[in-house]
């Protein structure tokens, strides 16, 4: 059904015209009920088919702390904590949330690790891209774009005006706007983004494994780390010289081609998963127009 809207910068529907729009009402409420019941059940199964795939992309998070022999950071609630003063005199950060006691064991449960594992930080194994142009070019990504906890990409009618960051295949973004929506999304082509996006490139794929490095960014042991180092109240950000000094466990490259792996065949049965749930409730509303004003001409 198409309609045209009325408006200039703020298109809309007038009142009066909803109400001359003319609906289709099939003859008996027993029909009525047969075709609501069908979409509801196809509407069921779409639903079902995109929390098979989200579920199957967050699942990642223990399979890569299992993988790792790490165990899940604990939660901690607490509002009230005690700080040692000389711990204050190592940091050039007075802001309490930063010693926050999630972040601290976090990172603390890393190092108690590091016999088996190295835990570098960020700044030690990526490079932070910081090259720019004027204005949005082709394949360009937003923060509406990447799905927070997985890493997808999803549609946005966004319009984008301005300065972007570039990026290549293969480089890593990381939101540093509201950082605990937990939005990083490994790059499968050229294009720009979003200046809110930190572009992280690994200096060496052979040692950092871009789709290992976007799992562990993604995991909750980054996250228990960047929630509390955030700035800012209203847009609150992860700044430049604060994601530098994210710890993160590099394994050896075995251990992280193995979970590369594991993410990129779960992201394709997730991606599976969502286009049958598409061409599904598309097949649906076409059997549903069809049985209301029958089928449509060639």
């Amino acid at each position: 059904m198409l309609m045209r809207s009325s408006g200039g910068n703020y298109p809309a529907i007038t009142e009066d015209e909803l109400a001359n729009v003319l609906i289709p009402i099939p003859a008996t409420a027993r029909l009525q009920n047969d075709l609501v019941a069908a979409m509801d059940t196809a509407r069921a199964a779409r639903l079902t088919k995109l929390a098979q795939a989200d579920a199957l992309l967050a699942g990642l998070d223990d399979y890569l702390l299992a993988t790792l022999g790490l165990t899940r950071p604990p939660k901690d609630e607490r509002k009230v904590f005690a700080v040692p003063l000389i711990d204050l005199g190592t940091q050039a950060r007075l802001n309490a949330d930063y010693f926050h006691p999630e972040r601290i064991l976090a990172i603390r449960a890393l190092a108690d690790t590091t016999q088996q594992l190295n835990c570098p930080r960020l700044e030690q194994v990526v490079d932070f891209i910081r090259d720019q142009i004027r204005a949005p070019g082709p394949n360009y990504l937003s923060l509406a774009n990447v799905q927070s906890n997985t890493g997808e990409l999803v549609a946005t009618d966004e319009d984008v005006t301005g300065a972007c960051s570039v990026f290549q295949r293969g480089d890593v973004l990381f939101a540093r706007l509201r950082p605990y929506l937990n939005k990083v999304h490994v790059t499968e082509s050229d294009g720009c983004c979003s200046p809110e996006f930190h572009v992280l490139r690994a200096k060496n794929n052979e040692t950092l494994r871009p789709d290992y490095l976007a799992a562990i960014l993604r995991s909750r042991l980054t996250l228990a780390q960047t929630r509390h180092m955030m700035t800012g109240n209203t847009h609150p950000r992860l700044t430049n010289e604060d994601v530098v000094t994210l710890v993160i466990p590099v394994p050896k490259p075995v251990v992280q081609e193995a979970i590369a792996a594991e993410a990129r065949r779960r992201r394709d049965e997730a991606r599976r998963l969502r286009a049958e749930a598409d061409s599904g409730w598309q097949a649906a509303k076409l059997w549903f127009e069809e049985q209301l004003l029958g089928p449509a001409q060639p």
